[in-house]
């Protein structure tokens, strides 16, 4: 399904998504409503904006600087890159051929991994092409559908996060339970929820933040991400807030929550082991999450509340990369790392190549 014909192609997602923005905004998007009535106006700009040219092409400013300048954020990027591809690539891989690694807690860590695969492609290619021409266009279309990606995978991201925290706590504070809770079709359902509420939630915010009128067409950052969008609005934008607080929040502070309750219960367990030994075995089988958990937490707190406030160009991307570069290429190195199993599996798949070539 992976090929280039299946639906899963990255491609041919983004071109299936880019075709239905242009759809939607071409059906009710704010050129068709130029002779609506005033209720309408109040909702998508006053009169005084119906004369301005609709926009199609936003420019991306991307890094500014000299060429070597940019070539050295090229390079760098590119490293970043290939071992965020090749890393979470191998993780999946391992699950996937592994018997040892056929548990729910490896399951969550290859949806992660897939996770963080697709934020890669939806960012990178085209910081690529950024760095390459000092900036570029990109259509109206393909702004909005590496939006609704990005905010489809961040939140996918969270909600998955909350439920490997679920998954934690089952296994430490019910592990007698553990297999007939975590079953494989609880599993997939739980998983398959994510996606749904991710996606879904997304492309209602992406839809209504499309269809509002655009005062510009440029924006100073290295991809399309809500708050530069939101700044070029010269509509009425506050139903967009209302869909973010109405339909993001909940989902964010179930998410939180799930997590925070979960560690609380986990914790109390672990100080009721008597040795000292089971107390770091126990500690050690969450670490890995913690640590993804308070990275994944920690970099969106910093970029869209405190430097949020600071009207520093420079400092609003190099925050974003956090999150959409170097995030993706720090989990499987965490989680690889300080994994048993993972070692264990890659070695013996490592060696089973080996005896085949030899």
């Amino acid at each position: 399904m992976c090929g280039k014909r299946g639906w899963l192609n990255p491609r041919r997602s983004r071109a299936v998504v880019a075709s239905v923005f242009d759809w939607v905004r071409g059906r009710w998007g704010p050129s068709r409503r130029t002779s609506s009535s005033s209720r309408i106006d109040l909702m998508w700009g006053s009169p005084m904006w119906r004369n301005q040219t609709v926009v199609t092409v936003i420019f991306l400013v991307g890094f500014q600087g000299s060429q070597l300048f940019r070539n050295v954020l090229f390079l760098l990027f590119l490293v970043v890159f290939c071992t965020t591809i090749c890393g979470n690539l191998l993780i999946i891989v391992l699950v996937s051929t592994s018997r040892i690694l056929h548990t729910p807690m490896y399951f969550f860590i290859s949806q992660l991994s897939t996770c963080d695969i697709l934020l890669s492609l939806n960012i990178v290619p085209n910081l690529f092409h950024l760095l390459l021409n000092n900036g570029a266009n990109i259509r109206f279309a393909d702004c909005f559908t590496q939006f609704y990606f990005f905010c489809a995978l961040e939140v996918f991201e969270c909600v998955l996060l909350s439920l490997m925290s679920y998954d934690r706590y089952v296994a430490i504070c019910n592990p007698l339970r553990y297999t007939s809770i975590m079953t494989s079709s609880y599993c997939v359902k739980m998983i398959s929820f994510c996606y749904f509420v991710a996606f879904l939630g997304s492309f209602i915010v992406a839809v209504t933040l499309a269809n509002l009128r655009f005062c510009g067409a440029k924006i100073n950052h290295f991809f399309c991400d809500f708050v530069p969008l939101l700044e070029l609005v010269c509509s009425f934008g506050s139903i967009v807030y209302f869909e973010i607080y109405g339909l993001g929040f909940p989902i964010i502070m179930t998410a939180t929550t799930i997590i925070a309750v979960s560690y609380t219960f986990i914790v109390l367990a672990v100080l009721r082991i008597s040795t000292s030994t089971g107390r770091q075995k126990a500690f050690f089988t969450c670490s890995s999450h913690l640590i993804v958990v308070s990275i994944f937490y920690t970099t969106l707190v910093t970029v869209y509340i405190i430097l949020s406030k600071l009207q520093i160009a420079t400092i609003s991307k190099v925050g974003p990369l956090l999150y959409t570069v170097f995030t993706p290429f720090i989990n499987p190195i965490i989680y690889s790392f300080r994994n048993k199993d993972i070692k264990k599996a890659a070695q013996e798949t490592f060696h089973k190549q080996d005896f085949q070539f030899s």
